[in-house]
């Protein structure tokens, strides 16, 4: 069976608070370390009242602190957002405190709206997105060896401080760009499902190798909700129902509880929505579940799962990981 590992967004959930939501995050880290998931990454968004993962870098630093073996990391930093200087620093930094275990996955979205976005970026002369590539490249020089003469501008730690660089997205654009640059690969199945097979087989085509890997290496985030029946997994999922209604209709709040969920009326048109957008979710028993990421590994012949469960309830995410990890055989 591939690595499975773990994506979490430090989600507040109704009545709960942002600091409650960071503190579930970092004992989600240590539990998922003890049920043997490869890694954990944090996911860079901003102005979203159920995501607390707003400063990734600082929250890796505490996911470190607190496990020993379990790689931890961004899924993703938003480099549009940041200098390229910085992010290279930071993560020089937390490599040199944690070496071996970091990871450092670059997007080229917002991760928000663009009010915000125009907030987060002091200079607004061009558009960041646009000069990603070349981002990109400069930030993984300042981390690579350098065995000349010191370079000017220096992230300092950086130099021999290189995390595992991966490259994030749900288009075709990273997929080609991480190939060409000869990068791993990670495909956000779990909220764009329709652009998986077009995106793996555009980076796999355009591989090249590079100092970096000799080879391909690809990863798919699911979405995944797992409990002991059917039944009570469907009436979890209700949380995701509501929380992307309100997201896609600009109703931005807390994830909503199940029950909150069960009492709504969703309109015909609200449930298309609806539907669509779970339409790659995961959701069942743990042999459910184990059958549809077989069916997904099989189908993408990714190198590893990453999996997105977002509940309500901190006991029902860690229930949901655990019956994954043991029906897997991790």
């Amino acid at each position: 069976m591939v690595p499975l590992s773990v994506l979490d967004l430090a989600t507040v959930g109704s009545g709960s608070t942002p600091a409650q939501a960071l503190t579930e995050t970092i004992n989600v880290a240590r539990e998922v370390e003890k049920l043997g998931y490869t890694r954990l990454w944090v996911a860079e968004h901003h102005g979203m009242p159920a995501v607390a993962s707003s400063a990734p870098a600082v929250l890796i630093a505490h996911l470190a602190q607190v496990t020993s073996t379990l790689r931890v990391g961004s899924g993703g930093v938003m480099l549009p957002n940041h200098s390229p200087l910085v992010v290279a620093e930071q993560f020089g930094t937390l490599e040199a405190l944690h070496p071996g275990r970091i990871d450092l996955g670059l997007g080229r979205a917002p991760g928000t709206d663009q009010v915000t976005a125009r907030a987060l970026r002091r200079s607004q002369t061009r558009d960041a997105a646009d000069t990603f590539p070349d981002d990109v490249v400069e930030l993984i020089s300042y981390l690579l060896p350098n065995e000349g003469a010191p370079r000017h501008p220096a992230a300092v730690p950086g130099s021999g401080y290189l995390p595992e660089v991966w490259l994030l997205g749900s288009s075709l654009f990273s997929a080609q760009l991480a190939g060409m640059l000869g990068l791993p690969f990670s495909f956000a199945y779990h909220f764009a499902p329709k652009l998986l097979d077009a995106a793996l087989e555009t980076y796999r085509s355009n591989f090249r190798p590079s100092i970096l890997h000799d080879q391909s290496r690809a990863m798919v985030a699911v979405t995944v909700l797992c409990a002991p029946t059917e039944e009570e997994a469907r009436w979890l999922s209700g949380s995701s129902a509501l929380s992307t209604l309100q997201l896609r209709t600009g109703r931005l709040g807390p994830l909503p509880s199940p029950e909150e969920a069960e009492a709504y009326s969703f309109t015909a048109g609200e449930m298309a929505i609806v539907d669509e957008s779970m339409s790659s979710h995961v959701i069942g028993t743990p042999e459910i579940v184990f059958e549809g990421l077989v069916q997904l590994q099989e189908r993408t012949e990714a190198d590893e799962l990453m999996i997105s469960t977002r509940m309500h309830s901190y006991e029902a995410r860690v229930r949901s990981l655990t019956l994954v990890a043991q029906r897997w055989g991790l």
